[in-house]
């Protein structure tokens, strides 16, 4: 008996150290769970004071040019040709383009299948770079933020968070260092060549775009015309939810 009861306590002894290490598991969860949740609700209201990249190039560059706008301060035909440029369903989807998903697995990942909503959730709450695990939270974080803000505020979001060139973040302080004008009075051209920045604007000036991006530059311009008159701007415009 003496040596079953042994036996039975030295395997108890080996289960509690687990049992433990699953309840440490759990709360984390739970507690990454809460964290994430407040703050999608908070900045769905509140503007985000900074985001992980953000901080990381102000450790390269020093003081970052960024300067906030709200949707109203920013010309509709700059929202417009960002859509146009990364996003032309934006208001069709609930944040995950699937003719966009399988046209990329069609060209053997050789193009991007990132919607604006997935690229505003990277750029607010995660980090920069390809890894699985970066992959795994934005798809996970993507359909609550869509349920929870509007596309408007996804939309006004990204275009005060998106990274316009070294040390350059948001469309009003690219308006200013490129135009010297603010994001309100964006013409169309320069909406369509700010918006021809995407993905690498470290690599491109809007005022010295090579062949091929002021090609894509005026196909940019001629499809924010066309999501205007086909209703594709409704949701982030005055025809649709605010």
């Amino acid at each position: 008996m003496a040596r079953r009861a042994s036996r039975a306590e030295t395997e108890r002894r080996r289960v509690r150290p687990l049992r433990w290490l699953m309840r440490c598991v759990r709360r984390l969860l739970l507690l990454a769970v809460v964290l994430a949740a407040a703050l999608i609700g908070l900045f769905a209201v509140v503007n985000p004071p900074a985001t992980p990249y953000m901080l990381a190039e102000y450790g390269r560059y020093g003081p970052l040019d960024r300067t906030w706008v709200p949707m109203e301060e920013i010309a509709p035909v700059m929202a417009r040709s960002v859509v146009a440029a990364e996003d032309a369903n934006f208001c069709l989807h609930w944040g995950f383009d699937l003719d966009a998903i399988r046209a990329a697995i069609e060209a053997g990942g050789q193009r991007g299948a990132s919607t604006l909503s997935q690229q505003t959730v990277k750029n607010v709450y995660l980090w920069q770079g390809r890894s699985w695990l970066r992959k795994a939270l934005e798809a996970a974080l993507t359909p609550a933020v869509e349920l929870v803000w509007t596309k408007r505020r996804i939309l006004e979001v990204y275009l005060n968070v998106a990274e316009f060139g070294e040390g350059l973040f948001g469309v009003e302080a690219a308006a200013q260092r490129y135009y010297g004008i603010p994001a309100s009075q964006l013409s169309p051209d320069q909406a369509a060549r700010l918006a021809a920045l995407l993905p690498n604007p470290k690599e491109r000036d809007p005022d010295a775009l090579g062949d091929s991006l002021r090609r894509r530059a005026r196909d940019i311009a001629g499809g924010a015309a066309t999501i205007a008159a086909d209703g594709r701007a409704a949701c982030f415009e005055g025809g649709g939810p605010l």
